[in-house]
């Protein structure tokens, strides 16, 4: 079955596509990656979106930039999806899904609540595939947190049972996926660990003016100084100590407090590369912690995905907090490090057109395995191998 996979994360830098094909019977492996295509979103757009996340708008601006939003992104995700089908060589109706994640602007789980914007009915429209959209809604519903949801595909792909494993993903908001050795798919814990990406790239927008949108290839944090009881300050952190599961966003990691650092800093005449390196070692140590307190120490092997896996001081950083532990990228097990939060959706889109759970409840906390995620069907109705399977 082939399903397309669509991920659009906290840092709103744009779509990520990935075609995969997965066996029709409901088995995860083999799988094979088809195609990748990342379609950027602009300032413009990217601007749009953390303001209406951050309720950065007037309150007679809000509902109609909400619902604005909600049919642009929509068209951004489908051209995306049409992208990596070409890039295949494929045409769209050899194409049996679309599974997409939407656009975060609000996650509450404290609330049950969550928000996804880029209305799958659009890219059904668009596309003419069926489209499955709207996965952490159900898993609230259960009881979890609504994520992270990303673990059921680090179990199926990166997992080894001769050997513990740490999966973690670096997108504006860090979060670690426990695999111990023996393959046992209920020991697998995961949650979000705390910031990465979001208070960087707030940090470097703010203190520049606009004119640099975050640190590339590391070069400020390298040339900055750790301020350590800075560091201290950020560990001492509520969300940090707190047992998983845990789920959290731009609500707690995002705008405000980046600029609140950023304002902080200015006023007292310190180096902006020096806040930069802080928020390095921030997130490091706030990994390293997360794997002493909750996931049994440091793993033999901790697998590197996201934005921030392109951060050559990120993986420096990571080396020397968990020294314990061989620190490679996904890309070195044959997954790309910017292609698994599609993939993974694209899993989970599978899963629900046949009907079968596509989430670790252990790693959100829901009371049960439930089938996650919404259909919009495509014009041609529901793919004949998902009814068939549902029959």
């Amino acid at each position: 079955m082939r399903v397309i996979g669509l991920m659009s994360g906290t840092s709103a830098d744009g779509v990520d596509a990935a075609l995969v094909e997965w066996p029709d019977d409901g088995a995860t492996r083999p799988f094979r990656l088809l195609a990748f295509h990342a379609e950027p979103f602009d300032r413009a757009l990217q601007d749009r979106i953390h303001q209406l996340a951050a309720g950065r708008l007037p309150g007679s601006q809000v509902l109609r930039e909400f619902a604005a939003l909600d049919v642009l992104l929509a068209e951004r995700f489908a051209a995306a999806a049409a992208a990596v089908a070409r890039v295949a060589g494929l045409s769209l109706d050899a194409v049996d899904a679309i599974a997409s994640h939407g656009q975060t602007v609000a996650h509450h789980p404290e609330l049950r609540a969550t928000l996804q914007i880029g209305d799958p009915s659009v890219i059904a429209e668009r596309t003419g595939v069926t489209t499955i959209a709207d996965f952490r809604p159900r898993d609230l519903a259960a009881g979890g947190e609504g994520a992270p949801l990303a673990p059921f595909f680090h179990f199926t792909a990166l997992s080894d049972p001769a050997e513990s494993r740490v999966v973690l993903n670096l997108g504006g908001i860090a979060n670690v996926t426990g695999l111990p050795r023996g393959g046992d798919p209920d020991a697998v814990l995961a949650f979000d660990v705390g910031p990465a990406n979001a208070l960087l790239d707030t940090v470097v927008r703010t203190s520049s003016d606009g004119r640099e949108r975050m640190d590339r290839d590391g070069a400020r944090a390298r040339r900055g100084r750790v301020d350590r009881a800075l560091l201290a300050r950020l560990l001492d952190d509520e969300f940090l100590r707190r047992a998983p599961p845990k789920s959290t966003g731009r609500e707690r990691y995002g705008w405000d407090e980046g600029e609140a650092l950023a304002a902080e800093w200015l006023r007292a005449g310190r180096a902006t590369d020096d806040l930069v390196a802080t928020l390095v070692a921030f997130t490091a140590e706030a990994v390293a912690r997360a794997c002493r307190d909750f996931l049994g120490g440091a793993p033999e092997r901790l697998l590197v995905c996201g934005g921030g896996a392109r951060n050559p001081a990120v993986m420096d950083a990571l080396a020397a907090a968990l020294a314990e532990s061989h620190v490679e990228p996904t890309d070195a097990q044959g997954v790309p490090g910017d292609a698994v939060e599609a993939m993974a959706f694209s899993l989970m889109g599978r899963n629900a057109l046949l009907g079968v759970p596509n989430h670790l409840p252990r790693c959100t906390g829901a009371s049960r395995a439930a089938v996650l995620g919404e259909l919009s069907p495509g014009r041609a109705g529901l793919p004949i191998r998902a009814l068939r399977v549902r029959g």
